[in-house]
């Protein structure tokens, strides 16, 4: 009698373990590593891009779920510094990568945000996951030759490393200033749904 007992409890245990492992791999991670654009500064986080992504992957996409690593004020070099202990922690299956409009506005050299990107596309390719790489543009103030070198430098690292690339994360309304907060920087609630769309599409062929 207590080996039967002992051989159910055992069944029972490996039922409920197969059970947890069927769930984890039903539903696949999306980690969000950026600055500010991604992490709502601003407005309330539920209001945010990547709070509507959630949303939307619910209704189309439930075997997805979000994560979100963004921090406002990141640069690439922070970035960098910190994308291990996340892919460890999160374990994606996709990572958006959504990093360098820090880098261009406080005028960092550009060959080193180059490499730094290069080196976190590299290390979420080395972990399985996919990338979605999104770029930003400076305004025309940052100098003709920066701010050329700073847009290109997305589709260079992108072209190199042969990841997915979302050009311009504000395009469509950027010179638009009811889609911004005050400081004409940062996108305000109403931009969230616009920005949302334009992920979307880039980031929707990555799902499989």
């Amino acid at each position: 009698m207590r080996f039967a007992i002992t051989t159910g409890l055992l069944s029972g245990m490996l039922w409920a373990l197969a059970l947890v492992q069927d769930a984890a791999a039903a539903e696949k991670s999306i980690l969000v590593f950026g600055d500010s654009l991604s992490a709502a500064y601003g407005i309330a986080q539920s209001r945010g891009w990547v709070a509507l992504l959630a949303e939307k992957l619910k209704q189309e996409r439930p075997d997805y779920s979000v994560a979100n690593a963004s921090i406002s004020g990141e640069t690439s070099a922070g970035g960098l510094a910190r994308i291990d202990a996340a892919l460890a922690r999160h374990r994606p299956a996709v990572v958006i990568v959504e990093l360098g409009a820090n880098d261009g506005l406080r005028g960092l050299p550009l060959g080193q945000m180059k490499a730094n990107l290069g080196t976190i596309i590299e290390r979420a390719r080395k972990s399985g996951a996919r990338v979605l790489l999104v770029g930003m543009k400076l305004p025309p103030n940052y100098g003709q030759d920066y701010t050329r070198g700073f847009e290109s430098a997305f589709a260079e690292v992108g072209k190199r490393y042969k990841v997915a690339l979302l050009p311009f994360l504000l395009e469509g309304f950027a010179e638009k200033p009811e889609y911004f907060q005050p400081d004409r920087i940062h996108p305000n609630e109403q931009a969230q749904p616009l920005i949302l769309e334009r992920v979307w599409q880039a980031l929707r062929p990555l799902l499989r």
